[in-house]
């Protein structure tokens, strides 16, 4: 009796061999790499079928360039153009070349084309429906007696169509959604190519090859829209911010300013409230003891005053010891403005009559400010400055003519400082102003504030 070579080289059976072959596979396939890779596997196919399965939130209008009307109308008559052109050229060719049912081809050609317009807004969904028809025409066209020799599983209509479809679906959704549509569609020709290489001439890879860069080129113009609308939307964040910072420093350098005109009436009101009873013959103690209250509250009010001015007070800046200027200085500010090049003249009313403190600063600094916007915006053109009051208000009118020089476009960009403190200031007086353009090219600045005490600055609206 013999023996197997294997038998008798190792003196083991063939089964044990074997056997403990297929407990190392087994082993191998529980190990830990292979785990992960099961997994890996898993969650690649649970994304893909995610991203297949879940359309991108609308994200606007495939148009954003064009107007209301036409980007509400135009991809729908894009689409139905497509539909009508693509419909009856499917169904001739269908039926005439493929030689298939009227029936299967009109249906199937519905089915292939129909959808386009459905892809304006919801493309995954569209997808769908064509995808599945192209696969089921690719079957039905096995069987027809007009495949041999022509193109297939897809049609050259079916071509076309497929690629205006995936222009809308770049447009629309996510990358890994495009990328998912991309690799089944190429997962899909290759299946047919190993079913009937005969009937196959290949146009499996160039629907591939021209989907993938359809979908790149979709996939890049979408982007590039998303980011200019995000920096549109940025932008319109940035310059309401800005807005409001500038709002925001205008109010604290008016605080800064009228710190002193408070500050003087404060002081006047300790001194008269420390000096009455050496003033006034004959005061009571509770006479006397009410002055030295008003006092101490004056003097508590002054304190704080300076806290809150140290808080307004930019960081690094010293305050300012130079008393604040009124209409007495209107005279040196244009003949300083007459210097730096503007043919500027003033009108000062001989006598204004008694002007709060408050308006006093608040009309030489929008008469500054004007000026500075006319040697800035207007250079060497042609001012004049009125100023004027009745019984009740102050009026300031500072109107230029068009700039007789070129403006320097560093000039021209400006701040927005300007107008927003002049209306500040008018508002803390309780005023008006008005502000334009005039028809020569000039402009005009109005100012009209009351030369007595008014209710809150809140409860006064600003026509401007």
């Amino acid at each position: 009796m013999t023996t197997t070579p294997s038998s008798a080289g190792n003196g083991r059976p063939e089964p044990a061999r074997a056997s403990r072959a297929g407990s190392l596979l087994r082993d191998a396939a529980r190990s830990k790499p292979a785990r992960q890779a099961r997994s890996a596997a898993r969650e690649a196919l649970r994304s893909l079928a995610a991203a297949l399965t879940t359309p991108a939130p609308p994200s606007g209008p495939p148009l954003p360039r064009t107007s209301s009307r036409t980007r509400r109308w135009l991809p729908y008559a894009l689409g139905l153009a497509a539909v009508s052109a693509l419909l009856p050229v499917t169904i001739n060719v269908l039926t005439q070349d493929y030689r298939l049912g009227g029936a299967l081809a009109g249906a199937l050609a519905t089915a292939q084309t129909a959808p386009l317009l459905l892809a304006v807004t919801r493309p995954l969904k569209a997808w769908w429906i064509v995808f599945a028809a192209d696969v089921l025409g690719a079957v039905a066209l096995l069987g027809a007696d007009g495949t041999e020799g022509r193109s297939w599983p897809w049609t050259p209509m079916a071509v076309v169509g497929y690629l205006l479809l995936m222009l809308c679906l770049g447009l629309r959704e996510r990358r890994r959604t495009l990328v998912a549509v991309w690799l089944l569609t190429g997962a899909a020709g290759f299946l047919f190519e190993l079913v009937s290489q005969r009937l196959s001439d290949g146009i499996h890879v160039l629907l591939f090859v021209l989907s993938g860069i359809v979908l790149l080129v979709a996939d890049t113009l979408r982007t590039r829209g998303e980011v200019q609308r995000r920096l549109a939307e940025q932008e319109t964040i940035s310059e309401a911010e800005r807005a409001r910072r500038t709002l925001l420093e205008e109010r604290a350098r008016i605080a800064r300013e009228l710190h002193d005109v408070v500050a003087h009436h404060m002081s006047v009101i300790t001194v008269q409230a420390d000096s009455a009873p050496y003033r006034i013959d004959g005061l009571s103690p509770a006479a006397r003891e009410e002055f030295a209250t008003i006092a101490a509250g004056a003097r508590e009010s002054l304190t704080e005053m300076r806290r809150l001015l140290a808080v307004l007070r930019s960081e690094g800046s010293e305050g300012e010891r130079a008393p604040q200027p009124g209409l007495d200085r209107l005279q040196q500010m244009v003949e300083a403005t007459v210097r730096a090049g503007v043919p500027a003249e003033l009108s000062l009313a001989a006598d204004p009559g008694d002007v709060p403190q408050a308006v006093d600063l608040s009309a030489y600094r929008i008469v500054q400010e004007a000026l500075a916007n006319v040697v800035r915006h207007a250079p060497g053109a042609a001012t004049r400055v009125s100023v004027g009051s009745d019984d009740a208000h102050l009026t300031v009118l500072v109107v230029n003519g068009p700039a007789a020089e070129p403006v320097s476009p560093l000039e021209a960009s400006g701040t927005g400082h300007g107008l927003v403190g002049m209306r500040e200031r008018v508002r803390l007086t309780g005023g008006t102003l008005d502000a334009g353009p005039l028809p020569d090219g000039g402009f005009r600045i109005a100012a009209r504030m009351p030369l007595t005490t008014v209710a809150d600055p809140d409860e006064v609206k600003d026509p401007s």
